[in-house]
């Protein structure tokens, strides 16, 4: 790979519409520790990319010959993508039409040409325009593209296909997606193999990491909101595909745990970032701006996380599918549940002494009840079925916010964010629990997932997704055996934590209630835009939290 053969886009602004600029994200906190290095050359006797305007129609007549960040590059695969993107399960706009594109960021990371024998990989950061449809809000949200470039695209490559520009400089050559292509993603490897820059990408490789070379890729398909590439056994690498502003929280947490030498988490090995513009400090415990999570970065230095690379854990069995197992025959889960309250507890742990903490007082407590019972009036207009609770479940949320007024306060950090049983893993080699995934809940703001929160939000999710493996393999005749499962498991759990943390969550019933509806309701706005058939699952949790206890009736819901 030629280093005076890449051509990159400076991270600049791409006007979207009249009078309105989409600049480029902001992102803030601390991108890393150690190994970053520019040992990579920039490009050396090529142009940087000019940033497009704005997609329009694919323009009619002879192709365009100018550099791939001519105006002609992003018209030219506008009607591609615009057919294309929709139908890919991490895309987070389903049901909006898309109404235009603008290219924040274009990288060669392989010469790309129309006529070329080998194969280009080109790097897209593209914001995609929808408009707003009923009960949502216009979008543009940025996305992170690699598009593989070939002449000739091999049969086992078929599937990959996006398309054939009809002009512009990639004209008549098969664009497709470069992470089927093992070649192209091999090319990923090798650059985290070896830390540098790459136009406006940085590769960072940890401190004392070695990366093998000329493992084998495969792509694993089962994803929703990111893409992940395996290498051999050793390695799986997260791409993002939905960019916010901001360091990933899963590339910032379990930095902050490895160097706190916390081993529940899978520690990164290598990252790649795109530069960003500027950033504004983090958010504290209630939102507001907490400015010692800036990390030190002023305007101009912080970075967008694209993608980690991490140890693979071959054999591992994620939590999910071990409930189900248990379920499946009857087994009881309490040990297992037990253990793995103590792993969150120890990842809690770390993650206080290693990052900020704060205090929730009487204001932060009152907006957060607030959040929550806003949400639940936006589900209830949404969901039907769940108006006749709106009223019971608000006072979890006021007794939250009266307990606040009556001088109780909480402690808040940084924690999960999405924490349930498919965010866990069971190792093979010892049998000991990891947890995986910190990116938190994918549809918020980064921003707003990197706010302190008590530990009750993480250990809510847990819990309801003890209700939720329950509920997916009921039948008429286990129904009181499944429920006995739940309460056994919940119950096991929170002493597992109470165990390893020193402090028992069943002793706040009140924060956790509050944040176990919130959740519920959450759920059901989930279920009730997504997976219909799954919205008896949260809608059961949402008539206990109301008061109205149900035991666990039988439900068909395929498995979580």
């Amino acid at each position: 790979m030629s280093e005076g053969s890449i051509r990159a886009t400076p991270f600049t602004a791409a006007r979207t519409s009249e009078g309105r600029t989409a600049g480029a994200a902001r992102p803030s906190g601390p991108s890393g520790s150690g190994g970053d290095t520019d040992t990579g050359a920039p490009s050396r006797g090529s142009p940087a990319l000019r940033v497009p305007r704005r997609a329009g129609p694919a323009p009619d007549g002879p192709p365009d010959t100018a550099p791939h960040g001519s105006p002609g590059l992003l018209p030219s695969l506008t009607p591609l993508l615009r057919e294309w993107l929709p139908r890919q399960r991490w895309f987070a706009g389903k049901g909006s039409p898309i109404t235009g594109f603008s290219l924040v960021a274009a990288t060669e990371m392989l010469p790309c040409s129309a006529g070329g024998a080998a194969p280009g990989l080109l790097h897209l950061l593209l914001r995609a325009e929808q408009a707003a449809t009923a009960g949502r809000q216009p979008a543009a949200d940025c996305y992170q593209l690699l598009l593989g470039i070939r002449n000739c695209l091999p049969p086992q490559l078929a599937g990959a296909l996006i398309g054939r520009p009809a002009g512009g400089p990639l004209h008549g050559a098969a664009v497709y997606e470069a992470l089927q292509d093992p070649r192209l993603t091999g090319v990923l490897l090798e650059r985290l193999r070896v830390p540098g820059r790459l136009g406006t990408l940085h590769f960072t490789r940890a401190p004392g990491s070695a990366i093998a070379s000329g493992l084998t890729p495969r792509l694993i398909t089962a994803e929703q909101s990111n893409s992940s590439v395996v290498y051999g056994d050793s390695y799986i690498l997260k791409i993002f595909r939905r960019i916010g502003s901001g360091t990933n929280p899963d590339l910032e947490l379990p930095l902050a745990l490895a160097r706190a030498g916390c081993d529940r988490v899978p520690h990164p090995t290598a990252w790649f970032e795109a530069e960003g513009d500027e950033a504004p400090p983090a958010a504290g415990p209630d939102g507001s701006a907490d400015a010692r999570e800036s990390g030190g970065r002023g305007p101009g230095g912080q970075r967008m996380t694209l993608g980690i690379l991490q140890p693979f854990l071959p054999g591992s069995t994620d939590g999910w599918q071990l409930a189900m197992n248990s379920l499946s025959v009857r087994a009881d889960f309490s040990g297992a549940a037990r253990a793995l309250g103590r792993a969150t507890a120890e990842v809690h742990t770390a993650l206080a002494a290693a990052l900020p903490t704060g205090t929730l007082h009487r204001t932060q407590i009152e907006r957060i009840a607030a959040g929550m019972t806003q949400r639940l009036e936006a589900a209830a207009s949404a969901v039907p079925a769940l108006r006749p609770y709106r009223e019971r479940l608000r006072t979890a949320f006021d007794e939250l916010a009266s307990l606040g007024r009556r001088g109780r306060t909480w402690h808040a950090q940084r924690m999960h964010g999405d924490l349930h049983l498919g965010q866990t893993l069971r190792t093979a080699h010892d049998g000991r629990w990891a947890l995986i995934d910190f990116e938190g809940e994918p549809a918020r703001p980064i921003s707003e997932r990197r706010r302190l929160r008590p530990v009750a939000h993480d250990i809510a999710g847990m819990l309801r997704s003890f209700d939720y493996a329950a509920r997916s393999q009921t039948g008429p005749d286990s129904a009181r055996w499944a429920q006995q499962w739940v309460l056994h498991g919940r119950a096991a759990y929170c002493g597992g934590y109470a165990e390893a943390a020193g402090s028992d969550p069943r002793h706040e019933p009140e924060l956790l209630r509050a944040y176990e509806t919130d959740k519920a309701v959450y759920e059901v706005l989930y279920e009730a835009r997504h997976r219909p058939h799954w919205l008896p699952v949260p809608m059961a949790a949402i008539r206990r939290l109301a008061g109205a206890a149900e035991s666990v009736t039988p439900s068909t819901a395929p498995s979580r």
